[in-house]
């Protein structure tokens, strides 16, 4: 009996302690921690139903029919861009970043000629309905890796997009290439989109076209709108590494089309206007209506092609032609003129040549024709004591450089001017008329070569080896006092 009670009070004792342990411990559980807790968990179940739900929703598009999608997605692409797309069935539906089909190999039609082949094509989808292919709408597509090409029937087609509507949506093209042809199906030149966007601008309430391009290893920019009511397109070009910005303005009418462009060129103001037909481009340029200090005008007729360009300043600044990365250099580099279907004469009269005013009287004459490019009948004065002429001249490009070839006929009408200005011993102070000889001048490089040089109809066999090459590097004044250290050392051995 005893045995038994000491047992039953042991069993006491431990349960007496357990219920003390538990009692402690509930207490720290607090009922407003248990609430949070299982309300932790139903957010992070319902927040896990939702994500499961909704890339369920999203992934539906995966399982619609290819050719079936296929034809939704041209005839919604044809409604709001106004293009016909012929799409490939190598089609796939790409969640990330955002839901998108990515087509490839598409291409772009108008008039039935095949303008577009596209590499990489993406059409990303609004998610407000994806039920349904039908019922589908399509909010931006992009363009990668595609070249456009564009003749004189379809010049147009970039700013015809502007006639769209962008508000629900923008038209991307990236890392393309435009190939502007004409009618013989011949490259003229190519352009680089490397990145173009068409979209709706809220605040100033119309579609605006914003590209990054380049065009002969230039990079520049472009914006352009379209103002419907006045049948008007408004563009802004920036060249910044020139620091150029053109603003230009063009009047659509039924026959002729009519414009003005405003030139800031490191801030210098200048105006051009002109008009196009279908038969030529004609233009004006200058800086201020009344007394410009520069005028240029010009006629570019279309069929046949030959063109014509007439100007007159008080200054002209040689380096836009004579640098190496100037851009008529870098024009005549691609060879785009060497083209016999091609007839341009220019002539440009200038006072003053600019860092260099004892150059004067400057008229330039330049000639395409049957695919040649000279400087023929090209002359200026130095210090009104020297006639040079420039004749039988050819420009091309050898190994990548471009270089100018052709004779030189020099007179002489006051040679003591010439002997003072060179510092030159008077002993040596001959009398000298003409001077003939044939040069080589290498843009790229900046040298000369000279061959077979004539002092008043003379040749000399010492004077043309001191002559044989110029090269001119470094600032002017180095290059004065290696031009006058040469032609003195010329000059002693002939008379010496």
């Amino acid at each position: 009996m005893s045995k038994n009670n000491s047992l039953n009070k042991f069993l006491k004792n431990i349960n007496y302690s357990i219920n003390n342990l538990l009692e402690k411990n509930l207490n720290k559980l607090k009922l407003e921690n248990l609430i949070k807790l299982a309300s932790s968990n139903k957010i992070i179940l319902t927040f896990v139903a939702l994500l499961i739900i909704s890339l369920s929703y999203l992934v539906i598009p995966s399982f619609y029919s290819k050719d079936q999608i296929s034809r939704e997605l041209k005839n919604k692409l044809s409604k709001k861009l106004n293009l016909n797309f012929k799409l490939s069935n190598d089609l796939n539906y790409k969640l990330f970043p955002r839901p998108h089909f990515r087509i490839k190999n598409a291409k772009i039609f108008v008039d039935n000629d095949n303008i577009s082949e596209i590499k990489e094509l993406n059409i990303y989808l609004s998610v407000n309905n994806l039920f349904s292919s039908k019922n589908i709408k399509i909010k931006d597509v992009t363009i990668n890796k595609a070249n456009f090409n564009l003749n004189k029937k379809t010049y147009i087609f970039f700013t015809n997009l502007l006639g769209n509507k962008f508000s629900d949506g923008a038209f991307k093209i990236k890392n393309s290439n435009i190939f502007f042809k004409n009618l013989e199906n011949d490259v003229l030149f190519i352009k680089k989109i490397l990145n173009m966007k068409y979209y709706y601008n809220t605040k100033e309430l119309r579609n605006i076209s914003y590209s990054e391009n380049e065009i002969f290893n230039i990079p520049y920019s472009i914006e352009i709108f379209k103002n419907q009511k006045e049948n008007k397109i408004f563009s802004k070009v920036k060249i910044n590494f020139l620091k150029l910005q053109l603003e230009n303005e063009i009047n659509f009418f039924k026959d002729n089309k009519i414009g003005k462009t405003e030139v800031l060129f490191n801030k210098l103001k200048s105006l051009a206007t002109y008009k196009i037909n279908d038969e030529f481009f004609s233009f004006n340029y200058y800086d201020k209506s009344e007394n410009p200090t520069f005028f240029y005008k010009g006629l570019f007729n279309i069929k046949p092609f030959y063109s014509n360009v007439e100007g007159k300043t008080d200054e002209l600044d040689l380096s836009y032609f004579l640098e190496g990365n100037a851009i008529v250099l870098q024009l005549l580099k691609t060879e785009i003129f060497n083209n016999k279907n091609i007839e341009f004469q220019a002539n440009v009269l200038a006072k003053r040549i600019s860092n260099n005013l004892n150059f004067m009287n400057l008229n330039l004459n330049s000639k395409i024709k049957d695919g040649l490019i000279d400087l023929d009948e090209t002359s200026f004065e130095w210090k009104n004591f020297v006639n040079l002429k420039i004749t039988d001249s050819l420009l091309f490009v050898k190994d990548g450089e471009l270089i100018l070839d052709g004779k030189f006929n020099i007179n002489i009408s006051d040679y003591n001017e010439v002997y003072k200005y060179l510092l030159t011993p008077k002993k040596f102070r001959k009398k000298i008329q003409t001077i003939n000889l044939n040069f080589s001048y290498n843009f790229d490089q900046k040298s000369t070569i000279f061959s077979n040089i004539k002092v008043d109809g003379k040749y000399d066999q010492k004077l043309n080896q001191i002559m044989t090459s110029l090269s001119f590097k470094g600032s002017n004044l180095k290059n004065k006092i290696y031009l006058k250290n040469l032609l003195n050392d010329a000059i002693k051995s002939y008379f010496g």
